[in-house]
């Protein structure tokens, strides 16, 4: 009974993050033999590999929709009302094949993000140009994310690095950020720390980003069932967002409650997806010893 549970959530959850042709994609990713960019149980893998990235991941499209350039740039050309669920399954295999795949099949997938980017162009309202290909805009995205995936893991990772690992994560993940094209990539948690700070004075809260927050907090297009458990996993990403970041969000602002009631119905939320998306043991066949 407890096994069908487990395999009914895990499925439901793995279709919702990859997508109606996820069991291939895992299949080709996990299953094909050759180099890989990343050892097995290196940093990164154990990261992007953790429950915690749910966290990540939602507190990553908070943070990015500061950048007016980057949220314009989504706005425009990627619809996150008519494709949220689109955006969540290229960013999830692209996560898992820069991640775990073979080397070549990693760098396919940033091929095909690369010709992407070149066609994403626009004009802010001041009447400068804004291009996802731009190195900066990349490093923005980059930085983003990592600080988001790294501060999700920190907090709800089911083993939290040490310091050298959590630098060597850094580190690991802006091999995939210069093949994208960024450029001045933190190597460390320190410099990821500092790059962060040097955006500070190009983030905003627009009109736009606003009504991204609010669909992705208020909106999600999910049956009525997940909406609770999802909006745990809202709480856990808000809590983990920078007090700065608050009011140009029009995000809630409760530390307290964040620090205790939050971080426990989060913990809970990530532990219930890290047991119901990990295969069980295998049980010994009846009548063999041991």
């Amino acid at each position: 009974m407890i096994s069908t549970a487990r395999d009914r959530l895990g499925q439901a959850l793995f279709a919702r993050v990859a997508g109606p042709d996820g069991p291939a994609k895992r299949d080709r990713i996990h299953g094909t033999e050759g180099p890989r960019w990343f050892e097995p149980g290196s940093p990164i893998t154990v990261v992007h590999g953790d429950a915690s990235m749910f966290v990540g991941g939602i507190r990553a499209l908070l943070l990015q929709t500061l950048h007016p350039a980057a949220m314009l740039a989504v706005h425009e050309h990627s619809g996150f009302r008519g494709d949220m669920w689109g955006r969540l399954h290229r960013t999830s295999e692209f996560l898992a094949s820069t991640t775990f795949a073979t080397a070549d099949d990693a760098q396919r997938s940033v091929d095909i993000v690369r010709a992407i980017h070149r066609r994403v162009t626009g004009t802010m309202p001041d009447g400068s140009a804004y291009a996802a290909s731009d190195p900066h805009l990349l490093r923005w995205v980059h930085v983003a994310e990592v600080d988001s995936f790294l501060r999700a893991h920190t907090v709800y990772g089911r083993e939290p690095l040490d310091q050298a690992g959590r630098d060597t994560y850094v580190a690991q993940a802006a091999v995939v950020a210069e093949r994208l094209g960024a450029t001045r990539v933190p190597q460390t948690e320190a410099e990821l720390a500092e790059a962060l700070a040097e955006f500070r004075p190009e983030l905003r809260g627009t009109p736009e980003a606003r009504e991204a927050v609010r669909y992705l907090l208020l909106k999600p297009p999910l049956p009525l069932a997940a909406r609770a458990p999802y909006g745990v996993l809202v709480a856990a990403a808000v809590g983990l967002m920078p007090a700065w970041t608050r009011w140009p969000l029009r995000l809630p602002w409760l530390p307290v409650a964040e620090r205790t009631v939050v971080r426990a119905l989060g913990g809970a939320a990530t532990g219930t997806i890290r047991w119901a998306m990990t295969p069980p043991a295998r049980e010994p066949r009846e009548g063999r010893a041991g």
